[in-house]
């Protein structure tokens, strides 16, 4: 058994259960690139089609900030690009077309082609780069035998690529994609469905996510804790994960001890 200490609180675990953009990977690194290849290439299909542009901005539509270039540079926590799947930004996207005189088919098909540069685009240049403190703290981990699973938004084999860049897989014994299950985030399916293929309890296991809708999952699954990370120490940021039951800046500032 292991004792993990998350702001102050102490909780005996069996496992830990990370989200993965944002949690173990830097989200914008990777989706902020993702996102700009996949509005530029559809303001491309808009233009070719001489159809007027997109009537909403990309920080209105997906949830993003924008550098004064049009670089992202931060996304709201719990909007559709931190807590949506790549279903519900293509079907975002597709509605943009629709609105911009495509008809259904088309603005599908014209999403789904902008999907596919991107996601090239994103594998070319191996956009992937770990969180500070996620390494030292998944070797804690595995130094205290301690069980170790991704439950992620995204796909399950675009996670397991992204992790695979960055050299992490060994660290962890499942990873649930979205794909895998009926309901993503918010609902339990993932917590519930990595717990009976690890044979483990959700009471005794910690999730760790940044945004709110993890910790709901969390919640949700009866697991013993959620911690949330915050985007940085402000009451904000902290506000913004209501359901968590501590919250973290950084992996750096947990704690774990083997208990015998």
């Amino acid at each position: 058994m292991n004792q993990l200490t998350a702001a102050g609180n102490r909780y005996p675990i069996d496992a830990i259960l990370f989200d993965k953009d944002g949690t173990l990977i830097d989200f914008i690194f990777t989706w902020g690139r993702w996102s700009e290849h996949m509005l530029e290439a559809f303001a491309n299909q808009l233009e070719a089609k001489q159809l007027p542009p997109m009537q909403l901005d990309m920080a209105t539509l997906w949830g993003t900030r924008h550098a004064s270039n049009g670089e992202i540079i931060d996304y709201d926590r719990n909007g559709p690009l931190a807590m949506g799947t790549i279903d519900d930004l293509i079907a975002v996207l597709a509605w943009q077309g629709y609105l911009a005189g495509m008809s259904w088919a088309e603005a599908k098909l014209a999403v789904q082609q902008c999907r596919q540069y991107a996601d090239a685009q994103l594998h070319a240049a191996r956009a992937a780069k770990a969180l500070p403190g996620v390494i030292p703290f998944l070797e804690q981990c595995r130094e205290n035998g301690l069980i170790l699973a991704v439950v992620t938004a995204d796909e399950t084999d675009a996670a397991v690529k992204q992790l695979e860049w960055l050299g992490l897989t060994s660290y962890f014994a499942a990873c649930i994609g979205t794909d895998q299950v009926e309901r993503g985030k918010p609902f339990p399916d993932m917590v519930e469905l990595a717990c009976s293929r690890l044979s483990l309890s959700p009471s005794r296991v910690a999730v760790i996510g940044d945004t709110n809708g993890d910790m709901k999952m969390a919640k949700f699954a009866g697991a013993a804790v959620a911690i949330g990370i915050a985007s940085d120490a402000s009451d904000g940021a902290r506000a913004k994960l209501s359901d968590a039951d501590a919250v973290i800046v950084s992996m750096s500032e947990l704690e774990l001890r083997k208990q015998l």
